[in-house]
């Protein structure tokens, strides 16, 4: 059985995609840490980065190339100053030279270093491989696997979950939503307190608070730079940034902040007529996006591309809904999403090279429409209800970005995410689960299969739908 920590689920990188940026950035330091582990980082000359499948076919729009060469010249996507981003990758493209590792200067040109094939490898979409050229003439070649939400694999996992390194330590080993209603129902404990037993395994409560500070006020700040920066998003699609003006027209002359923290406190004073709620939680999924299509740092949840839903269903609460919320309120909205969201994953997927984009908006607005519900409420069974509820509404939702971009329809697909999360907790709310007549484990079934079943061209290749029928040269 596979255990998921919600700070797997939830984690700080850099945009665009968790899986074609972050997922990329993890596994250069994985591979460098292998090659020293093996004692031959020393012995490299030079590096080639080969790309499979839709790596390939959407690398350039993902800013793939980037994420290889920031990786591989030892920089942290979680500590990189955002703004030294581009000269690194300048630097390299202008000199040809890597500073591998951030300790070994060797000859490094991306446009023959860095490798596109559009053929898939057998195992994931979402193939890639190092290879090294040592002294002694010997090559050294790595493959991995970025499976979605930044996570990074290799071949040996492939025979199955049982097989998947696992955290023994859990007391609480959750596969599929039926487990997690029995533990519940044994424990007498809300779904967001099994949660915190099962992190305490892994770190004392100190640590996940600090953690948890961490994570919400990345996706604070995250909110806050969107809103208040204005201009086109990069790329070549020329497409405006949106919240910005939405935040300006909102917030009319309440302009009397200056850090994220007192902008909460000011929109907690806006009128909260339907349409302004409507606007606002929009607003907040798309500034997120926003800096997510502009490389800026963001927390998947689950991934990068659906990285705006569950910050603005979370932001919704905190200035709608309760306005005296606080940490522990955020705290136990986090643990249920990651949750709902681990077994999103184990279940099914949460790669859009996978599963299109039912594994990324689909998941992320069943996470937030869960969490939600607690927070709201709601008893265990109307958590996985409304979880439900979100995904059935997300089934077959194809990834068809165009030009490759994480932008259209990316960035409006996380403010839908979050409109039909806060809509399916309503939903969940005033209904009885006794009465349901999908489980939450057969509606993760049926998106997994629905993901085998669908045409590769809508699974982020960028072959069909959208990014076929309009063209860059139209934008």
């Amino acid at each position: 059985m596979e255990s998921i920590s919600i700070f797997d689920m939830l984690k700080i990188g850099l945009g665009p995609s968790s899986s074609h940026t972050l997922g990329p950035w993890r596994a250069a330091e994985r591979w460098i840490a292998e090659l020293k582990g093996s004692g031959l980082f020393n012995e490299v000359t030079r590096i080639r980065v080969h790309m499979y499948g839709s790596l390939s076919l959407t690398g350039k729009g993902h800013a793939t190339d980037y994420a290889f060469m920031l990786g591989l010249s030892g920089t942290d996507p979680v500590e990189i100053p955002v703004e030294h981003i581009h000269s690194i990758v300048a630097d390299i493209k202008e000199n040809h030279v890597l500073n591998f590792g951030n300790s070994l200067s060797i000859p490094f040109n991306p446009e023959n270093d860095i490798l596109f094939h559009k053929k898939f490898l057998e195992f994931h979409a979402n193939g890639l491989q190092f290879e090294a050229i040592l002294k002694s003439g010997k090559t050294k070649k790595n493959t991995y696997y970025s499976i979605g939400g930044g996570f990074v694999v290799v071949k040996e996992r492939k025979n199955a979950k049982r097989n998947i390194a696992t955290f023994d330590s859990f007391p609480y080993p959750i596969q599929k939503g039926t487990e997690l209603l029995a533990y519940c129902k044994s424990e007498n404990k809300c779904i967001s307190e099994i949660v915190l037993e099962n992190e305490r395994s892994l770190r004392s409560d100190s640590e996940i608070d600090l953690k948890l500070h961490h994570i919400w006020n990345t996706m604070l700040e995250c909110m806050y730079i969107g809103c208040h920066t204005e201009g086109k998003l990069p790329g070549g699609l020329n497409v405006t940034r949106r919240a910005f003006e939405l935040n300006k027209n909102l917030l009319g002359n309440s302009t009397n902040y200056d850090s994220p923290e007192t902008w909460l406190t000011t929109i907690r004073n806006t009128e909260v007529k339907f349409r302004q709620i409507l606007k606002w939680v929009s607003c907040f999924a798309l500034a997120v996006n926003e800096v997510n299509a502009s490389l800026g740092r963001v927390v998947t949840a689950p991934t990068n591309g659906s990285a705006g839903v569950i910050p603005a269903v979370l932001m919704y609460y905190l200035v709608i809904e309760n306005h005296e919320a606080d940490f522990e309120h955020i705290k136990k909205f986090l643990f249920v999403a990651g949750e709902i969201g681990s077994i999103f994953k184990k279940g099914a997927t949460i790669s859009a090279a996978m599963g299109g984009c039912q594994a990324e908006i689909g998941v992320s607005s069943a996470m937030a429409a869960g969490a939600l519900t607690e927070l709201l409420g709601g008893t265990p069974e109307q958590v996985l209800m409304a979880a439900e509820i979100a995904m059935e509404h997300h089934l077959g939702l194809t990834c068809d970005p165009i030009g490759g971009l994480v932008q259209i329809p990316c960035i409006e697909r996380n403010s839908m995410g979050a409109i039909k999360a806060i809509n399916a907790a309503e939903l969940a709310l005033g209904s009885d689960p006794n009465d349901a007549k999908v489980p939450l484990d057969k509606v993760v079934e049926t998106m997994w299969n629905t993901a085998k079943d669908m045409s590769s061209k809508y699974k982020e290749t960028s072959e069909g739908g959208l990014a076929i029928g309009i063209n860059m040269s139209d934008c």
